[in-house]
């Protein structure tokens, strides 16, 4: 079947353009600069169509430098970047003067699971800040790993109703350990009853802690839980590259997903999940 896949989490980054301080102390393969054009091959191999490139540091140079890779890429459709959140006034100072008229910018994050504090998001400044994002019908991300985090973000819910809120990589459901489904099961099955939580398969690789040995059978329950609580209408996938590439190739990631949705989902699903669904909740222009 082919199904015109919309890849909604990308990232690039380059230290000669931003400071990525979740990087300062790795010793990974991750620790080099990253350019969009090193999975051109394999994108296309992949059935990738578009894609969204997604914030990687908490300061406007990496923002301003995914958009200005995402103009020059034809099949970048939008980018999720940063903003000052936690200083309201400048928050909207920046976006009306530098993202408000930019076609590209769809929505904003901030790496919440590097702040000590898991309940970050509930200062009464950074509240504002997410009433900005509400009120200029902007996509929240949230990158959680804890289940502290879903607690949070089941908090904002209440206080910003009209905040549309992503899961990127399920806020980490517990692969590794085997659980089913748990606390992490609890809190998701809470917030699927909330409308405004949308939830991202993505990540799922480097979150099964199998290196390159993952495969659809290891993410199929987590995959199954998701959709059958959140509804196939309210998921959209991504690949997490180039981080998953601690779990194998970008290709492969792709074949992995494919395979876990084919077997839980029909053809209409599936289109829906990897690529329909995106265009909705980024409003891309493709």
């Amino acid at each position: 079947m082919e199904v015109a896949i919309i890849d909604t989490h990308i990232h690039i980054w380059d230290f000669t353009r931003a400071r990525y301080g979740w990087l300062d102390n790795d010793t990974s393969i991750l620790k080099r600069t990253y350019a969009i054009e090193e999975i051109e091959v394999q994108r296309v191999a992949a059935g990738v169509r578009a894609g969204v490139l997604v914030q990687a540091a908490n300061n406007l140079e990496d923002t301003d430098w995914i958009l200005e890779v995402a103009t020059h890429t034809d099949w970048i459709a939008g980018v999720t970047g940063w903003l000052p959140l936690a200083d309201p006034e400048e928050a909207e100072r920046v976006y009306a003067q530098r993202y408000k008229g930019q076609p590209l910018f769809k929505g904003v994050r901030h790496l919440i699971h590097d702040e000590t504090d898991p309940r970050w998001l509930l200062q009464p400044t950074v509240i504002e800040g997410l009433r900005l994002l509400a009120r200029e019908g902007l996509v929240f991300e949230l990158v959680g790993v804890r289940p502290e985090h879903i607690e949070t973000a089941l908090e904002v819910a209440v206080l910003v109703p009209r905040l549309r809120m992503i899961f990127d990589h399920l806020n980490q459901p517990p692969i590794a350990s085997g659980e089913r489904f748990g606390r992490w099961g609890a809190l998701m099955k809470e917030a699927c009853g909330h409308p405004s939580f949308l939830a991202k398969i993505s990540g799922l690789g480097a979150t099964s802690a199998m290196g390159d040995r993952w495969t659809a059978k290891d993410i199929e329950p987590y995959v199954e839980f998701i959709l059958t609580h959140f509804g196939v209408e309210r998921c959209c996938c991504g690949s997490d590259w180039p981080v998953s590439l601690l779990a194998g190739t970008y290709e492969r990631t792709w074949k992995v997903y494919r395979e876990a949705l084919a077997s839980l989902l029909d053809a209409s699903g599936q289109a829906a999940v990897l690529g329909e669904n995106a265009v909705r909740f980024y409003g891309l222009n493709l």
